[in-house]
């Protein structure tokens, strides 16, 4: 499947930073996690926490899935608000999946220090009305995240033009945000997890799986062998392939990126996310080094080629939705790129075993907390793998 397109900000600006290389030997582990991207690093990393031997392998170079394309925004919130999901999963389980996305941002922050990754700032986020009639929405949404504890304020149009520069009618704000570069996430941590005992193979396709009692077998289309007592499925949309029931809609996103900006010019400033209860939502993030990224049009095209196809027209439109927000502001767009993602029935990811694929787990974070979820698919994994019970499992599970 072709995840991307485009010229992704993340992979021009670091190129390939590190090199790995093929698998081209017979090799035995205690678990094969199949796909290198952030989800793939993230399990591996527990895994090896845990002291497991993990091997990674992944038939595109590493990071030019899903992850190259990533706008790398952190927030609790998923694609389904907290109101209407408590409707879908019941209110225990609404609030437990928010608080554990919330959790997985501080987890993130840990772990960027522990592997010395810079590339993480903390931000406010502010959700705000599309249109006047999100106002009583967003006043429903902003009381059930209150009474359940999360931090939040809600913004008047008076503070929205004050603090973040525009005009809309409400706002939710929250304290519980941040945003990182999941490319260079995923080296670093593939470089940490390697110095430790971890391998990662890429341009290493899997041919076939062949499950055992206690193990899987499994073939390379270069006809290497690896031998597995475990195997994780981290690769996203294509992992389907191992699961015969439809649990996710496949869409297609579209991003921009400006050229550099002074930090004045940044309109609303720096260390800041921006997104609205539009259908698609609209979202704003700065880099770095001072370039907003600004992300959302979707469509409901699964097909690479037709979503390659509107690029150009998205790119316009992006840059129109950002005038219109800040009609002032000297935007010039240096890249742009599209990719695919995926809705389930909740918002919610899947998470955990398979019951028609023995000796295997599924690590798949669909949606727009694609990282957040990998955190929770990575801990909620290896404690299934090591036998260790694990309380959240089954909101996330096949089954739910």
């Amino acid at each position: 499947m072709d995840l991307s397109s485009g010229y992704p900000f993340w992979l021009i600006k670091h190129g390939l930073p590190y090199d790995y290389k093929p698998l081209q030997k017979e090799i035995k582990t205690d678990v094969l996690v199949i796909g290198g991207g952030i989800t793939g690093a993230l399990v591996s990393y527990y895994l090896t926490k845990a002291g497991l031997k993990n091997v990674v392998v992944d038939k595109r170079t590493i990071g030019l899935g899903s992850t190259c394309a990533s706008t790398a925004l952190l927030q609790y919130e998923i694609d389904e608000p907290l109101v209407n999901l408590q409707q879908k999963v019941g209110l225990y389980n609404a609030v437990r999946a928010y608080r554990l996305c919330s959790e997985a941002i501080d987890i993130i922050e840990t772990i960027s220090n522990k592997i010395k990754f810079t590339d993480f700032n903390r931000v406010s986020s502010i959700y705000y009305s599309a249109s006047e009639k999100d106002i009583s929405f967003l006043k429903s949404e902003f009381d059930i995240r209150q009474k359940h504890g999360f931090d939040v304020k809600l913004l008047s149009k008076a503070q929205i033009k004050s603090s973040y520069n525009f005009e809309a009618d409400s706002a939710i704000q929250s304290s519980q945000a941040a945003q990182t570069n999941a490319y260079m996430l995923a080296h670093t941590l593939h470089q940490y997890n390697i110095q430790n005992g971890a391998q990662v193979y890429d341009r290493t396709e899997v041919k076939k799986i062949t499950h055992l009692n206690d193990a899987a077998e499994i073939t390379t289309v270069n006809g290497y062998s690896i031998h597995a007592k475990n195997v994780v499925h981290a690769t996203g949309y294509e992992a389907e392939q191992y699961i015969d029931k439809k649990i996710v809609k496949l869409l297609s996103t579209y991003a921009i990126c400006s050229e550099q900006m002074e930090p004045a010019d940044l309109p609303f400033g720096n260390n800041k996310v921006l997104w609205n209860t539009a259908e698609p939502y609209l979202y704003l993030r700065t880099t770095s080094d001072n370039r907003i990224i600004i992300g959302g049009r979707d469509e409901n095209i699964s097909d690479s080629k037709k979503r390659d196809e509107l690029l150009d027209k998205k790119t316009k439109s992006l840059i129109k939705d950002f005038n219109k927000l800040y009609p002032n502001s000297n935007f010039k767009q240096e890249f742009s790129w599209c990719g695919t993602f995926g809705e389930t029935k909740d918002g919610l990811p899947y998470i955990g075993m398979y019951n028609k694929v023995p000796n295997s787990y599924f690590a798949l974070g669909y949606g727009g907390n694609g990282i957040t979820f990998s955190v929770i698919a990575a801990e909620i994994i290896k404690d299934l793998i090591i036998g260790k019970r694990n309380t959240d499992a089954e909101i996330f599970s096949f089954n739910r």
